[in-house]
């Protein structure tokens, strides 16, 4: 576990940072796939954990939900359109193709099972001194997290920090094969770059101390 500012540490699940969920002050945000929860519990075993926060219910961001919610007895919290995947663990049904050789591999050996949504959250909303950003078309309701204070952004899959084939690192819209609506997300890109975020916390890739990188990327849009 990582410390990336004040309350705010990385848990890399994957080697090189190719999937994480962070910890911001006592929530733990997304959990990786279904095989993530012992790292996540023992990264998160003196830590008091009140909820867990999804910025999408895709299966590398909710795998481990119903394990840590289960086993911390904490709510599990998403927005209102990410809420029945969320429930129902049908991790594919927004995929362009659900039927692709890829989706079907995640949805059978990363997906974890659904599990309830205690409560919703939507634009304007506060958690953990973050404040929720609606960034839809990666999922329909894909949300991001945003501290004005000192800039700290967790971008979920807006954007993504390497290449997820190469795993070479740089900014790249997610795969078309996973996003929903490309338009939309571009939009929603463009929406994380007007906030001048100093820090960028990716689903996919390291951390960002961003120098104008968001930005010169926001405007190829």
């Amino acid at each position: 576990m990582k410390n990336i500012a004040k309350d705010v540490y990385q848990i890399p699940l994957f080697p090189r940072n190719a999937i994480n969920c962070y910890l911001v002050e006592d929530v733990l945000i997304d959990a990786g796939i279904r095989s993530s929860s012992s790292i996540i519990l023992n990264s998160l075993k003196n830590k008091a954990i009140t909820k867990h926060v999804l910025t999408h219910a895709h299966a590398d961001h909710q795998g481990s939900s119903k394990i840590i919610c289960e086993t911390l007895n904490i709510p599990l919290w998403c927005s209102e359109l990410e809420k029945p995947t969320a429930e129902n663990g049908n991790v594919v049904f927004e995929y362009p193709n659900p039927n692709h050789i890829i989706s079907k591999f995640q949805k059978k050996f990363w997906a974890g099972k659904g599990y309830p949504v205690a409560q919703t959250l939507k634009e304007g909303d506060t958690i953990a001194g973050f404040t929720v950003i609606e960034t839809p078309g990666h999922s329909s309701g894909h949300l991001s997290f945003f501290r004005e204070s000192d800039g700290v952004l967790i971008v979920g899959d807006v954007i993504t920090n390497m290449n997820l084939l190469t795993t070479i690192v740089g900014l790249h819209e997610p795969p078309n094969l996973f996003t929903s609506n490309q338009e939309l997300n571009r939009n929603s890109i463009k929406k994380l770059a007007s906030l001048r975020p100093k820090v960028l916390c990716f689903g996919h890739g390291p951390v960002l101390v961003n120098k104008g990188e968001l930005e010169k990327f926001a405007a190829k849009f």
